[in-house]
């Protein structure tokens, strides 16, 4: 059995780091400011403030992001998250605001998905385990039995008590497709708060392109080149004062007896999506908006996801498909410059 696992890389002009979902690239021609990473969230998380970065500030954000994980992990067995999933079937538990918060807002694009997105795939996650040192393929009986858990309806919130209950033993919850936008959104609020003018976040490829560059122009994105070796990008997106959030099947995934199997796994057969699409690219007001969203649109496929991101108002989207053709929603396209020739955009 040939095993590989690789996790994303985000590259700051020559300073590769790893970890997280999605793989994209900050472009620039001047030498940025060191920004400061820990390994936190299940990866490396980056924060650059440029000119008004201090040890006390990172401290601050860090520690957020530190408290955030100690809440909210799904693989980590003392946390908030973790005790839901122990007591499923037994009785609510306890949260905090943000745990509860995460909750609903999880539950609203499980609605909005019809269940394409669904917080409640842990029992599915754990069966797999790719991404873990351990990744396996479940037998069909196993994942049957994996998939009748997973119901985000069965998920009970009690706002008055503050409690999260799962209906049913042996249901898990797992918020790997949207934490790590809430974290984003708590960095940016701790910024706006402190009056940072500008910064890059990235919590393991969750990107927020905060304020503007220090000559009031749009940061440049770049989006790796699903095809390539990383640091590779097939076009650049100039933004500001956005979150953009790549899933794909190019990032993490495992290689079991020659056969390549990724982490974006379908919440109706229990296997990993495959409909054509390679990567999608969402670019939101809100990273948490960005996080669900690039999960819940590649698992729903270009043609109902696309329709659901042209509902909203505060999200648009890139598609890249295993024909090397590119599409998306005009303002996203707006955006968006194609650099590598290989590719074709189509309107």
């Amino acid at each position: 059995m040939e095993l590989r696992h690789t996790g994303w890389r985000i590259k700051w002009v020559l300073r590769c780091v790893r970890g997280g979902l999605a793989c994209l690239l900050l472009v620039t021609c001047a030498k940025a400011p060191k920004a400061q990473a820990e390994l936190v969230l299940g990866t490396i998380c980056s924060i650059n403030l440029y000119e008004q970065g201090s040890p006390r500030v990172y401290e601050a954000l860090f520690s957020r992001l530190h408290e955030i994980d100690r809440t909210m992990s799904a693989t980590q067995g003392d946390t908030v998250l973790a005790r839901i999933n122990q007591n499923a079937g037994i009785h609510p538990v306890p949260v905090p605001p943000d745990l509860l918060e995460v909750v609903e807002a999880a539950l609203r694009y499980a609605a909005l998905s019809q269940g394409a997105f669904d917080p409640t795939i842990g029992p599915l996650v754990q069966c797999w385990a790719i991404g873990s040192e351990n990744p396996r393929i479940p037998e069909a009986l196993e994942i049957e039995a994996r998939v009748s858990l997973i119901d985000w309806q069965d998920v009970v919130i009690d706002r008055e008590a503050a409690t999260v209950f799962l209906r049913r033993a042996g249901m898990a919850l797992d918020l790997g497709a949207i934490a790590k936008g809430y974290a984003a959104d708590e960095i940016v609020r701790m910024l706006q708060k402190t009056r940072i003018k500008r910064a890059i976040i990235d919590l393991g490829g969750n990107i927020v392109a905060y304020g503007t560059k220090p000559q009031g122009e749009p940061w440049r994105i770049g989006i790796q080149n699903p095809l390539n070796s990383r640091g590779t990008y097939l076009g650049i997106l100039a933004v500001q004062h956005k979150s953009i959030v790549t899933s794909g099947v190019y990032e993490r995934f495992a290689e079991i007896d020659g056969k390549r199997y990724h982490h974006i796994l379908s919440t109706q057969d229990g296997y990993p999506v495959s409909n054509g699409l390679l990567a999608v690219t969402i670019i939101a007001d809100r990273s948490l908006d960005a996080d669900a969203l690039s999960t819940t649109v590649f698992a729903l496929g270009y043609a109902k996801g696309r329709a659901l991101v042209e509902s909203l108002d505060h999200a648009e989207v890139i598609f890249v498909f295993e024909d090397n053709q590119i599409r998306g929603t005009p303002v996203a396209l707006a955006w968006f410059t194609l650099e590598d020739p290989h590719f074709s955009l189509i309107p």
